[in-house]
């Protein structure tokens, strides 16, 4: 069923209550007063409905036309937005983009990167991957992702370095680990559970940071490893942002390795297809360090 009504005579009704008169509404949207009469009045006899009334050399809108002007102007918000969608993907914008992104990246960098990214462009389509060890790389390689923000190097792509991530080696307070009361070495940490994020990749799996503690339970989100740590079901190693508030109240404690309890591991963003739309992201990574 088609409507009786065109956009373009409410966008016409609108102009005129917006500016007070036809003639001051001819003015601002390049019609002709007549033009604009003949518009609203080809509307009110379509709906059979008064919506104008005069006073003086102005025109107000009736009751029923503000009930009526008010549920035209989301019709006419509606069509500008999707004119803007459209000048968009005109210019190559597409309405999807899809990030694969390793959980040990700063969860409040990512989501200050994501709010300045929905800033810009509001009508795209985020589809966000959270990823471990090799999982990222083999959904970039597959296409599956047109933004890898990974630890890892990728071959024959270049990546924009973003930040560079401790790992310190914890337990709860109450681990036996904490209790022999010296510096630990590889022949204590092995005898112990060791908690170990599991590598996403669907094809391979890689066991970087497993210590070949034959205790391993193995999981597969950082939260889990950290809140399984906090029990004191394990010790693992855990980048420092991801257990910060852990460390700053004490449920989580360092371990007091002999060769030291921490080391560097680095987040480099590797973009490619939707050029872009990646390289905003990028640069709000950059900018939220």
């Amino acid at each position: 069923m088609s409507s009786r009504v065109t956009l373009a005579q409410w966008q016409m009704l609108a102009a005129v209550v917006d500016h007070g008169s036809f003639a001051r509404a001819a003015a601002a949207i390049h019609k002709s007063p007549s033009t604009l009469n003949h518009a609203v009045h080809r509307l009110e006899a379509l709906l059979g409905v008064q919506v104008l009334e005069p006073v003086g050399r102005n025109v107000r809108l009736t009751e029923a036309g503000e009930l009526l002007l008010r549920r035209a102007r989301q019709l006419i918000e509606n069509a500008r937005a999707l004119e803007d969608v459209a000048d968009a993907l005109s210019a190559g914008m597409e309405s999807e983009i899809a990030i694969a992104v390793d959980q040990l990246f700063p969860p409040d960098v990512l989501a200050r990167a994501l709010e300045a990214f929905s800033t810009a462009y509001p009508q795209v389509r985020v589809q966000l991957h959270e990823t471990t060890l090799t999982g990222g790389r083999e959904l970039f390689e597959e296409k599956e992702a047109d933004l890898l923000i990974s630890g890892l190097m990728l071959d024959g792509h270049l990546g924009t370095p973003l930040l560079r991530e401790t790992f310190i080696a914890v337990a709860a307070p109450g681990h036996p680990l904490h209790a022999l009361g010296r510096p630990l070495d590889l022949r204590d940490l092995v005898q112990h559970r060791q908690l170990v994020v599991r590598d996403s990749s669907r094809s391979s799996g890689m066991d970087a940071g497993w210590l070949k503690a034959e205790a391993r339970w193995t999981v597969s989100h950082q939260a889990t490893s950290v809140d399984l740590a906090e029990r004191g079901l394990g010790f693992a190693w855990l980048p420092r942002t991801r257990m910060s508030e852990a460390l700053a109240r004490g449920r989580l404690l360092p371990l007091p390795l002999a060769n030291g309890g921490s080391g560097p591991g680095a987040a480099a963003a590797t973009a490619a297809g939707q050029w872009r739309r990646t390289r905003s992201i990028a640069d709000a990574l950059s900018a939220g360090r």
